[in-house]
């Protein structure tokens, strides 16, 4: 174990935060804090870095305990080059690098014994050099430099000019080359692409040591970590098992606890209404015994409603009218920005109830074609045709579409002007606007509070045609599930930007991927129905993305066989691999395994049924036996013996199939 906390609190103003906060981190485990925002997860990891004192409590680090941590946001302030920074990391070996260079030059000069004494010096310090990695710290920089998506040419930017989304990346590759004991993230996917994530995942997945990461990424989470914390209402509960696992078996305590609240409440309502009844009687009897039950009732545990998420905000998505079939359709489309090609011969078609998700590396141009297919920016060829009746909602992830200087009243007000005052208070409220914060100017909202209005708009404006750029960014993970559960149900038609693979996953039914300027299109299951097309999207186009034969859409063609493939790849710049990518693999080996462990769980839940099956059955054969009737009918008493005996024996046979079951599950 190399981190304990121990009923830890910890208040502000009298505000509990953090309440009777317990669980340990085993060395080489990977674990996730979730919870909603302000539900204190960063105060919590302040608290675990020594930055904050709690009220009360303990946390234990194991001796000579490393920690690297990676705030949500960084001041790198250098005047070194990318490269050079994260090279500052390995400066001990760079120091003992430049000995040995020292040595074999005075090597090369001397003579005898002091030629033995260099050669003794330099051998010790070769040896020590190469266990700690010298000979391939070089490589692990570029490594890194290239995984979180810095080119050649990026590499030798200075810091000083970086925005603060390349900062952070720069603090996470100095963190990573770090190697500390403990890695601590906090938000670490916010600025990455799809690409560079997917690098981190398996950075992280042959790390040796613990990760504890704070992150709205449901995906990453999935693929990392084999432990959840959840913060909610100020205290934790921690769930073995990845994100899914987390979301199930939260799911299925919340029905549980709700079930046993109505039950108690109707229960309650039952004893209530037997005792109005008695005391209408009016009788001396009858009245004893409403009394009677009244202190029962009083004596009554009563269950508290268990609490939903700390506020959720309520979304539903509906189309003023059905489009027509075809909704987009774009041909040879081309943009640039001065001598930055993003990219040409943009060609595809959207049609009617389409979920289509837009991907690719940041940079590649994914914001620029969907602001010119809206019309805030003019491309510098190509066609944009929509279709009849088209009418277009567009979220805009820099909000662009909101005006600063409105409050978040005036902003639904002006834009809805048939509306009254109670009704916009009654929107606003389902999402998480009340009070006073209906008056907060735009301009002073948080990134999620101002996508939080955006959708409200967008919500109104009864679109057929959404277009959504990143519209999960900010969002917490129950307003992510809010999101998708309102688009699964949208009549309407999607084109969505996203780099969240857990949204693409649960709400696409086919992507778009922007790579080396042109559009490679990768149908979902086509053969299902919506909504069971939504889900898998993602996972089905990294299966298609690492193999030859997939459908490159290169203008109106397209391009079925693989020399057709490779012939216009190589004129587009584009080269094709020559066996299914790492992503496939990856994937493919999860999907082996999940189908595995499905397996070993429904066995030993049979397993587990039988064995309850035959204990109640034995149960019952043990009152029948006792019954005054049987204990003198010996035929009866002798065929529920035998019943009991056969039950016995099966029963001895399930606990060793029991065991042995559970110990593959352990493992």
């Amino acid at each position: 174990m190399i981190l304990a906390l121990s009923h830890i609190s910890k208040a502000f103003l009298e505000k509990p935060v953090l309440t009777d906060i317990t669980f340990h981190l085993e060395k080489g485990e990977k674990a996730a804090i979730v919870g909603a925002n302000g539900a204190g997860k960063t105060t919590l990891l302040r608290i675990i870095l020594g930055e904050l004192e709690p009220d009360s409590g303990t946390v234990t680090r194991a001796r000579d305990l490393t920690i690297g941590y990676l705030a949500q946001k960084q001041n790198v302030s250098s005047q070194n080059t990318i490269r050079a920074e994260l090279l500052s990391v390995k400066a001990p070996l760079i120091a003992m690098e430049q000995q040995l260079s020292d040595y074999e030059q005075q090597m090369a000069s001397a003579r005898g014994e002091s030629l033995d004494a260099l050669m003794e010096k330099y051998n010790l310090l070769q040896d020590r050099f190469r266990n700690l990695g010298g000979y391939g710290y070089r490589g692990e920089v570029n490594g890194v430099l290239t995984g979180l998506g810095f080119s050649g040419e990026e590499a030798d930017q200075q810091i000083s000019t970086l925005s603060g989304g390349q900062k952070t990346r720069v603090a996470l590759g100095k963190l990573l080359l770090e190697h500390p004991d403990l890695i601590i993230l906090d938000e670490p996917t916010n600025h990455l692409d799809i690409a560079s994530t997917g690098w981190l995942e398996s950075f992280l997945l042959s790390y040796r040591g613990s990760v504890l990461v704070v992150s709205h990424d449901r995906y990453f989470l999935d693929r990392i970590v084999s432990k959840v914390i959840e913060l909610e209402n100020t205290r934790c509960t921690v769930f073995p098992g990845n994100y899914t696992a987390y979301a199930d078996a939260k799911k299925k305590l919340r029905d549980s606890q709700m079930h046993a609240y109505l039950n108690n409440q109707a229960e309650i309502r039952h004893q209530e209404e037997v005792i109005e009844k008695l005391r209408r009687f009016n009788r001396e009897k009858s009245i004893r015994r409403a009394e009677s039950r009244e202190k029962m009732l009083q004596k009554m545990t009563i269950v508290e409603k268990p609490a939903g998420p700390g506020g959720e905000m309520r979304l539903s998505l509906k189309p003023c009218i059905a489009s027509g079939r075809d909704v987009l359709h774009v041909e040879n489309l081309a943009m640039s920005f001065g001598s930055n090609h993003l990219f040409s011969g943009i060609s595809f078609d959207i049609h009617r109830g389409e979920h289509v998700a837009l991907i690719g590396d940041n940079g590649t141009g994914k914001t620029t074609l969907l602001k010119i297919l809206n019309g805030i920016l003019t491309p510098d060829e190509g066609l944009i045709r929509t279709g009849v009746n088209v009418h277009v909602g567009y979220y805009d992830q820099e909000h662009h579409v909101l005006h600063d200087d409105n409050t978040v009243f005036e902003e639904i007000a002006d834009a809805h002007p048939d509306m009254t005052n109670t009704e916009i208070r009654n929107l606003l409220a389902s999402f998480l606007f009340t009070g006073e914060d209906v008056f907060k100017q735009i301009r002073s909202l948080s990134g999620g509070e101002k996508g939080r209005v955006s959708l409200a708009k967008l919500m109104l404006s009864e679109a057929n045609f959404l277009m959504l750029d990143e519209p999960t960014n900010h969002l917490d993970i129950v307003s992510k599930e809010v999101l998708e559960n309102a688009l699964n149900s949208y009549e309407g038609t999607v084109l969505c930007v996203s780099h969240d693979r857990y949204f693409i996953n649960h709400t696409a039914s086919r992507i778009l991927s922007l790579t080396h300027e042109v559009i490679l299109d990768y149908p979902g299951y086509v053969d299902q129905p919506a909504p069971a097309c939504y889900f898998g999207c993602y996972d089905h186009y990294l299966e298609k993305s690492g193999q030859i034969g997939n459908a490159l859409l290169a203008g109106a063609g397209v391009l079925a066989d693989r020399e057709q493939d490779s012939n216009s790849a190589a004129s587009s710049g584009i080269s094709v691999p020559e066996e299914p990518a790492s992503g496939s693999r990856d994937w493919k080996a999860r999907k082996e395994e999940q189908a595995r462990q499905r397996k070993r769980e429904n066995d030993l839940k049979k397993c587990e049924d039988k064995i309850s099956t035959l204990e109640e059955r034995n149960s019952a054969i043990e009152q029948e036996m006792a019954l005054p009737e049987n204990c003198t009918d010996l035929e009866k008493l002798n065929a529920l013996t035998k019943e009991k005996a056969a039950n016995d024996e099966s029963l001895a046979a399930l606990y060793d199939q029991w065991e042995t079951l559970s110990m593959a599950e352990d493992e």
